[in-house]
């Protein structure tokens, strides 16, 4: 189960299922189209879903709300959300964010609090939802922002990226990882051969989505127009090849899985500052770890030119 509507940037799945890797794992898998009027918890609880991919911080509130899952690997180390600012505005630096208006998600507020909070920094917070509108017309100095989705809509909107200032969260000790594969304790115990067998093929298929762009970009658009999504194939290339980025970062030659100890205690103690949840479930209950192969990291022939 995704957390999003069909994009490339779940694009492994459906290579994987299209090109036999999970059937070729004793898989025979369905990917179940998102539904934002479903709670993902109920999908995991009520084993509709055997897997999920989900944010971190998403996934450690779900545990402090009862739902007993684990994380058996981690896709991305790294956090693609940024806080955006143009050059125009006068923000050059962190500290000039003081006094300014930012737009952020509904639901992604914690980050972003969390980070003015370190620099003591005064900024008045607009609640939107997924639309650079209000940033493109300048009523608001800085809006949030995802590397491989928002950022390039911004761009395309006719913006060059020497007119921009991203401010990465990472990059400010909150790191905050996204991809991990999610599933019930309980199935870790009663079928672990499968938990391996799931995450084994989904990196050999990430691994062919990397080799194999344009067939992969491809599919992922005839299965967004069969569910009548719009979508856009410039805006798929960007945000496969960044995906690549994220889950094979510089200087990494794979896909490493593991939800590093400091990553996971970051997450958490800011959540728990924030009265997000109760307390932090110890590290060795919520990460066990499965899968014996990683994703080598190969050219990937990007036509964007990005």
């Amino acid at each position: 189960m995704p957390y999003w509507v069909t994009s490339a940037q779940f694009a492994g799945y459906y290579i994987g299922i299209e090109k036999g890797i999970f059937s070729r794992h004793g898989i025979d898998l369905e990917v179940i189209p998102f539904d934002p009027f479903i709670p993902t918890r109920n999908d995991i609880e009520n084993g509709r879903a055997d897997f999920s991919l989900l944010w971190l911080v998403n996934a450690i509130e779900l545990r402090s709300q009862g739902v007993d899952i684990v994380n058996i690997a981690q896709l991305s180390p790294r956090s693609s959300l940024m806080l955006l600012a143009k050059k125009s505005s006068g923000i050059r630096k962190i500290t000039d964010l003081n006094g300014k208006r930012a737009a952020i998600w509904s639901g992604f507020e914690m980050q972003p609090r969390a980070l003015f909070a370190k620099f003591n920094l005064d900024v008045r917070m607009i609640t939107i939802g997924s639309s650079n509108t209000l940033f493109l017309l300048d009523g608001v100095d800085v809006i949030n922002a995802s590397w491989f989705d928002e950022y390039h809509s911004i761009i395309n909107s006719g913006y060059d990226t020497s007119e921009l200032v991203p401010f990465f969260f990472a990059d400010y000790g909150l790191n905050f990882p996204e991809d991990g594969i999610y599933c019930l304790s309980g199935k870790t115990r009663s079928d672990p051969g499968l938990c391996r067998d799931f995450v084994d093929a989904t990196l050999e298929s990430w691994e062919y989505a990397f080799a194999h762009p344009d067939e992969t970009i491809d599919l992922v658009i005839r299965i967004a127009k069969k569910e009548n999504r719009p979508v856009n194939r410039s805006h798929q290339q960007w945000m496969l090849s960044r995906y690549r980025e994220l889950y094979i970062p510089k200087g990494a030659t794979s896909i490493n899985t593991v939800l590093r100890p400091g990553d996971y205690s970051n997450v958490g103690n800011v959540m728990l500052n924030s009265k997000l949840i109760p307390a932090i479930t110890p590290y060795d209950s919520f990460y066990i770890p499965y899968g014996s192969r990683k994703v080598s990291a190969k050219p990937i022939n990007n036509q964007t030119g990005k």
